[in-house]
């Protein structure tokens, strides 16, 4: 089964890259030979069959759809894309005003905030440039039509981002501390770990070993030390153990006041400082 696999991925890197330089070449106008066609189209339908019978052989196997399609498709692939499909949920959790997985007994501290004039400043100057490359390309229709999906993406994208750090908010459960980041981060951190909270504004961020920042407008304000250390997952799934996490909240000192009260006692907050 292990050699199935190998031969599918080297198959999948060969056949999919060359079927997305058909699928340019045909937007932009280049004639392919019917038999060319006729050979990408049949290569793929092939490599399909060829991915469901493995997955089905891997359910057989015991694993769960999960598990069997991590072994079809490389980590950071899989990764990238649920990235991608978090961001344009998103925007549908935005457009409704909800928010994801704050519970009813939860309680919710945002961090966007201080980042929106930002993430909409650039999302207005992707929008600029959506209007000026169709206007400047109108006369070149493929080109146009290539530029003008790549385009709306990217203010899709933006929007994306600046939805998921609103509608994901830190959350603070009766035994976790879920801190989140756009759609990319998502730390749980039981509160028998946390062995102190400070507030604390810090601009500049070194990167050291074992410290994560995560920094809302190139700040963070809330700074956590733990008695062992937590597995940090990155976005293409390199894992990392962390002792201190530094975070940012819209109300910085509610939430440090909050996460003081429930891993067991007041401590006092410290005085902001700000490096130079």
């Amino acid at each position: 089964m292990n050699r199935l696999l190998s031969a599918l991925r080297g198959v999948a890197y060969a056949v999919l890259p060359a079927e997305l330089l058909l699928a340019m070449c045909l937007v932009g106008g280049v004639r392919i030979p019917a038999v060319v066609l006729a050979v990408a189209e049949v290569a793929v339908v092939l490599l399909l069959a060829a991915e469901v019978f493995a997955f089905l052989r891997l359910r057989r196997r015991g694993l769960t759809g999960r598990e069997a399609l991590a072994e079809l498709v490389p980590l950071p692939v899989l990764r990238l894309i649920g990235h991608e499909l978090r961001l344009m949920y998103s925007l549908v959790l935005r457009v409704a005003r909800r928010r994801d997985g704050v519970g009813p007994d939860d309680r919710a501290f945002g961090h966007a905030r201080d980042q929106a004039a930002l993430m909409y400043g650039f999302t207005f100057v992707c929008a600029v440039e959506t209007v000026v490359m169709a206007v400047l390309f109108r006369n070149w229709p493929a080109v146009h039509a290539v530029l003008l999906v790549v385009d709306v993406y990217t203010v899709l994208f933006m929007l994306g981002l600046q939805a998921a750090s609103v509608t994901r908010p830190h959350v603070l459960s009766a035994d976790t501390l879920r801190l989140r980041q756009a759609g990319h981060v998502d730390l749980r951190i039981p509160l028998e770990r946390i062995a102190s909270v400070r507030y604390e504004l810090i601009f500049t961020h070194e990167k050291q070993d074992e410290v994560l920042d995560l920094k809302i407008a190139g700040q963070t304000s809330v700074t956590l030390e733990l008695s062992e250390p937590v597995t940090y997952t990155g976005l293409l799934g390199r894992e990392r153990p962390v002792r201190t996490v530094r975070v940012h909240a819209d109300d910085a000192r509610a939430f440090a006041k909050a996460l003081r009260d429930a891993v067991g006692g007041e401590r006092p907050a410290t005085a902001p400082v700000m490096p130079a």
